[in-house]
């Protein structure tokens, strides 16, 4: 069968390694978004609690729907909330980010709405990135309507563009600068509140930016953006597929749509249920691609289909039901990614939930 295989025990030493390089007094916020980008938040979800992490992060409020509906009862941020979910939101107890002020002013009102007289909410700040966040010169306005608000105001934040470049980055300065700006207004009225601007990379390249909190997400599955970074994490998943059928071609012969690839001499061609519906993208076809089959590599043959692709095994013995490894930590997702011309965020989310993930205690 084709599996994607989790690791917890990989999970866990993924966030001592994160630990370890923060203060114990930094809180760690786990970001689950996009089903923990795409391996299964519920599992990961929990793990993370049992490990003690305390707050989650998703990026919409379905998100985290789902993990209150799995029983989770920790706090839970949602990044980027719409004001059409706002009802949904409070009724699992998801903590909003607040963007700008049409989100302040609909998430007031719905509260006021409700006769709710204080809810935890963050706020996002931009600093750099221009994606979402309020500005540096919306602190004032801020200030003098939070107080009329039906809001606790649980954490100031803004997200690095660059965490990843080397070090000195002025862009990433600029932004680590904008933020302390930000910072030195809320701290005082708002004692309460934590502070945070480190994301994976942030937590690797600037650790003396940490202050109350960071937010990691990929290197929770053991990516960090660096090769030199990634060598401390484990890859949390692995990618696997069992041969269901090996042909015999004969030279001349031809393998897939379009008569794509043509057998260049007698050649064994396995089978393997999993395609570009999948998540494998034809990109990966015509040998750019290539498996691991009793510790030897294989190309896909071909172009990437639905359902299937097609590897060439003549020199490897091997039978139908034996496994073929797309990835793990030997034959590593970044290099996968690369070959594609992707990144590991975007392949690991774009796998189908039709592969079924199995835990790994």
């Amino acid at each position: 069968m084709t599996a994607l295989s989790l690791s917890l025990p990989a999970l866990v030493h993924n966030l001592s390694v994160l630990r370890s390089r923060l203060n114990n007094s930094t809180q760690i916020i786990g970001v689950v978004k996009a089903n923990a980008y795409g391996l299964g938040s519920v599992a990961i979800a929990k793990k993370l609690v049992e490990e003690g992490v305390t707050y989650l992060a998703v990026a919409y409020g379905a998100e985290g729907i789902e993990l209150r509906k799995a029983g989770l009862h920790c706090p839970i941020m949602v990044f980027y909330p719409q004001p059409d979910h706002f009802n949904a939101l409070i009724q699992h107890c998801l903590e909003p980010v607040l963007y700008n002020r049409y989100s302040f002013e609909k998430f007031s009102q719905c509260l006021k709405q409700q006769q709710i007289p204080s809810y935890p909410i963050h706020l996002k700040f931009n600093t750099g990135l221009n994606r979402i966040g309020f500005t540096e010169g919306e602190c004032s306005w801020l200030l003098n309507e939070l107080p009329k608000a039906p809001f606790e105001l649980r954490s100031v934040y803004s997200h690095l563009a660059a965490s990843e470049e080397a070090v000195p980055h002025q862009p990433t300065q600029r932004q680590f600068e904008a933020f302390q700006k930000v910072k030195s207004q809320f701290e005082n009225q708002h004692p309460t509140a934590f502070f945070h601007i480190l994301n994976t990379s942030g937590v690797f390249n600037y650790p003396k930016y940490q202050f109350d909190a960071v937010r990691a997400g990929i290197a929770l599955y053991g990516f960090a953006n660096q090769p030199q970074w990634d060598v401390q994490l484990k890859a949390v998943a692995k990618l696997t597929a069992k041969i269901i059928q090996i042909h015999n071609l004969e030279k001349g012969e031809t393998v897939g749509y379009n008569q794509a690839w043509t057998a260049p001499k007698p050649s064994r061609i396995a089978t393997l249920p999993l395609g570009h519906a999948d998540g494998i993208g034809r990109q990966f076809g015509h040998g750019k691609g290539q498996v691991r089959i009793k510790e030897q590599y294989a190309p896909i043959v071909g172009h990437v289909c639905m359902d299937m692709v097609m590897i060439d095994v003549s020199n490897i013995a091997c039978e139908e039901g034996d496994t073929a490894v797309l990835f793990d930590n030997k034959s590593p997702l970044q290099d996968w990614a690369e070959t594609g011309q992707t990144i590991p965020y975007e392949f690991l989310t774009g796998l189908s939930q039709r592969i079924p993930r199995l835990i790994v205690y």
